[in-house]
């Protein structure tokens, strides 16, 4: 016996004076009779959401008729008071989302599988790395912040299948502990595979130092110390971050120094660790003139590597015929340039660069010191004018304080201070041009490189 497709059949049926339609689930027999229909099923009175559901069934099965449906089934109006509708549990998806497919194109699930194997007896190591990696894409914050306010809001808990009560801050410090023990291998697999995504040479290296402070003892780090701070916190200890880019802005690897370490101290550091990790080739470091020691020109120079650094500002003496001179090429709209000659006849070549823009930044700078500086010296002319200093050194000092905090506008103040009639006095000028060298100098800064064009 043959058995052919099955389709719905809709019956009617006459009852207490009104028409009711019922639905069944019919298949066609082929029997020594010839072609029969065998009912397989009765599905019953059937509402107009449930005929939907089987409608768009048998609209994607072969076989099935679909000229049952070719009346649609009229719409059902409700009416809905908006005032009394609310949404609840909203979660982000579409950022979330993106990074793990960028995971996934990156190769990075696979290699967080590979380094950190499943030893967890809850959560795989490298589920939780990707819960980091993907937090700091969509929204750079502490791991505190990501276990109490982003992942609840986001919807990794559906698409990592991890629930929202097992991600708490330790359980995500122990993995960023985790993490670290394979830095170099990631940092290596991310330099392969973005070279291949987007034809990443790696020639030019860009390499700077940041830090982050601690509000704390941090007595258990010992490269938790007090230096140099860029967050204007020096009362807090702090760490170093040295970074390399590449000049698409990419990062390479970065090294965590002690708070208290130069900035010159640290490239040789980074060097051998970019070596020893992508091996030697032809690239060009570029840094600024915090690196610019002695021995780091030394060590740059060494087995033929190329570098541009920066130069201190107060070197443009040396070069001060050849701000005066022609022979400036443009390199673009505000930004000139002149290669000049080492002035100790060494192998490097002096780059003279004059920016429009760098000048409008330092004469903005300028301002707002001369601001500063004119408001400090009239607290300590009222302070003078109340009786509370009676004592010219102590005014003195207090001015020279002032002069040191804000040295790049100190040079166009004249301040005279002087005793008379048993009270101290305060007077000062400010002079309303800068001196012909610091006008010519406006603007410019110097680099050096041992790159012959």
């Amino acid at each position: 016996m043959y058995i052919g497709p099955m389709f719905l059949r809709k019956i009617s049926v006459r009852k207490n004076g009104k028409r009711h339609h019922y639905w069944a689930l019919v298949e066609s027999v082929r029997t020594e009779r010839g072609p029969r229909h065998r009912v397989v099923s009765y599905l019953g009175d059937i509402d107009e959401a449930g005929r939907l559901g089987v409608e768009q069934a048998a609209l994607h099965h072969p076989g099935v008729q679909s000229s049952l449906f070719e009346e649609p089934p009229s719409p059902t109006w409700v009416e809905v008071d908006s005032s009394r509708v609310r949404l609840e549990r909203s979660r982000r998806f579409g950022d979330v989302w993106l990074a793990l497919e960028i995971l996934k194109k990156l190769g990075l699930s696979e290699l967080l599988e590979a380094l950190l194997p499943d030893v967890h007896p809850k959560i795989p190591w490298a589920r939780l790395a990707e819960v980091l990696i993907v937090s700091r894409f969509c929204e750079p914050s502490s791991e505190l912040h990501i276990a109490e306010q982003f992942y609840g809001s986001s919807a990794l808990a559906d698409l990592l299948g991890i629930p929202e009560e097992e991600i708490y801050a330790n359980r995500l410090y122990r993995a960023l502990d985790r993490l670290l023990e394979h830095k170099d291998r990631i940092q290596q697999h991310l330099k392969e595979r973005l070279g291949e995504l987007f034809a990443i040479n790696y020639d030019i290296l860009l390499y700077d130092v940041t830090s982050t402070y601690f509000e704390g003892e941090e007595a258990k780090n010992p490269q938790a110390q007090r230096g140099y701070s860029r967050d204007s916190r020096p009362d807090c200890k702090q760490v170093c971050i040295g970074m390399v880019v590449t000049k698409e802005g990419i990062p390479l690897g970065y090294e965590v120094f002690e708070g208290n370490r130069h900035d010159s101290k640290t490239v040789e550091t980074i060097i051998e660790k970019m070596e020893s990790l992508y091996g030697k080739s032809d690239r060009v470091w570029i840094m600024d003139r915090g690196m610019a020691s002695e021995d780091n020109l030394e060590l740059l120079a060494e087995e033929r590597r190329r570098y541009i650094i920066g130069t201190p500002k107060n070197q443009l003496k040396k070069f001060e015929k050849h701000l005066l001179s022609r022979g400036w090429h443009q390199v673009h709209e505000g930004l000139e340039v002149k290669l000049c000659p080492s002035p100790e006849g060494t192998k490097e070549t002096f780059i003279l660069c004059r920016s429009a823009a760098r000048a409008e930044k330092e004469q903005a700078m300028h301002d707002r010191f001369i601001a500063h500086l004119e408001e400090g010296l009239e607290r300590v002319k009222k302070s003078c004018a109340s009786g509370r200093i009676t004592d010219v050194r102590v005014a003195e000092r207090r001015v020279g304080r002032l002069l040191e905090r804000y040295s790049r506008a100190a040079p166009l103040f004249r301040i005279n201070v002087k005793e008379r009639n048993h009270r101290v006095t305060l007077r000062w000028k400010v002079l309303k041009h800068l001196s012909e060298w610091a006008r010519l100098s406006e603007g410019c800064y110097l680099l050096r490189t041992n790159i012959a064009d």
